[in-house]
């Protein structure tokens, strides 16, 4: 705990009487935003993180990975084989730059990020049936230290908490939050991310400005000139970077982490766009226009990564096409294992709501299971899902 939290409160010592009054304003607080690759592909040599050739193109595998599911995940929801889903196209920096500096014990709660899961042995059919309401997939999920959080910010609390823990049980891991900007307009993000400040916890809270929540504008959601400001409000320390450099974000979260360790949490915005609607259930047509999404097109991070492996001379030892037929195959098996899922049965409702059955559930399913054998009609309104 910090000198400050310990010692004894004192009144303020920048009293000055008779001083002219002055406002605390916006202008007074210069935030500036960490790159490394600019967009046209300039960099300077000594500001590239140390990591080995294999490393740099693992970091492109990885972003291919993330951009290839989800167009995947688009497709299939396309054809029915899904309820809805929520696309990264176009974060795959911030997404992947982020996830690779984080280790196995750390715990990942996150919004919009599914790659890192993978990059921590999750599956790709774990995640498929995950997105169809299947709980399997996020009892998976958990043995790799890693949740999806689908109502916004519920998820930053509990990043709190498991931190709290962590420090408790002086555990070597954090506590790691994606979130959007939307989740920071949430009453959630103030009950998670203030006890962090409060009690120096070992938690890291990524956010991914992809300037929409939903429909809602970054301009519209906050006074603030960005997010990141907001975190000295709460007593964390902050970091606001270019989201579509995956260098930029590597080193950011890189030395976040180190800090978070040290026992200072901390808040990065990561300032990114997403390229497709905000789910499969949305239409982003109605309130952006096209000219602003052709000019974030522009911004690729995966093209200004190409050619920062290019210019590094490591372009020569990646086969793209290869790699995008691997993920495509990964893809295709995933999907299949999926579809091989047995029918659900009705008696999941009453099976998963606690790890052992509790003898009221036990004497509600002997009920249901009872009607059902009476009166056989009523399977004609229930879905078991076909596809999970």
């Amino acid at each position: 705990m910090s000198d400050q939290q310990s010692s004894t409160p004192t009144p303020p010592d920048s009293v000055r009487h008779g001083a002219g009054m002055r406002f605390l304003t916006q202008t007074d607080l210069e935030v500036p935003t960490h790159q490394i690759v600019a967009p046209d592909g300039s960099y300077e040599a000594a500001a590239v993180p140390a990591l080995d050739d294999e490393q740099f193109r693992d970091l492109y595998r990885w972003m291919l990975t993330d951009r290839v599911f989800s167009r995947r995940m688009v497709n299939i929801q396309r054809r029915g084989e899904l309820g809805t889903f929520a696309s990264t196209r176009g974060q795959e920096a911030s997404i992947i730059g982020s996830a690779f500096t984080f280790q196995p014990a750390d715990w990942l709660f996150v919004g919009r990020a599914w790659t890192p899961m993978f990059m921590r042995g999750a599956s790709m059919k774990d995640m498929i049936l995950f997105w169809r309401g299947i709980e399997e997939g996020q009892k998976a999920f958990a043995e790799h230290n890693c949740q999806i959080a689908i109502s916004i910010g519920s998820q930053l609390p509990l990043v709190s908490g498991v931190a709290w823990g962590m420090r408790i049980a002086d555990n070597d891991a954090i506590s790691v939050a994606y979130l959007g900007d939307g989740a920071t307009s949430t009453g959630a993000a103030h009950e998670g991310i203030n006890p962090a400040g409060a009690l120096d916890l070992p938690a890291l809270f990524f956010c991914q400005n992809n300037q929409y929540a939903i429909s809602m504008p970054f301009t519209e959601q906050t006074g603030a000139n960005t997010l990141a400001q907001k975190a000295l409000a709460y007593g964390l320390d902050a970091i606001r970077v270019d989201g579509q450099d995956v260098l930029a974000v590597y080193e950011a979260v890189s030395k976040a982490r180190e800090r978070v360790k040290a026992g200072k949490p901390v808040f990065i915005e990561s300032v990114t766009y997403r390229l497709d609607a905000h789910t499969t259930s949305d239409d982003p047509t109605r309130y952006r226009e096209d000219n602003e999404v052709e000019a974030w097109g522009q911004l690729d991070p995966i093209e200004r990564y190409r050619s920062f492996l290019k210019k590094e001379g490591l372009w020569d030892g990646i086969d793209h096409d290869a790699i995008v037929e691997e993920i495509e195959a990964e893809f295709s098996a995933a999907l299949e294992a999926a579809n091989a899922f047995e029918k659900r049965n009705v008696s999941e409702m009453f099976a998963h709501v606690y790890q052992e059955m509790t003898p009221e559930l036990r004497r509600q399913l002997t009920e249901f299971d009872d009607l059902l054998d009476r009166q056989q009609e009523m399977y004609d309104y229930i879905e078991q899902r076909p596809k999970g």
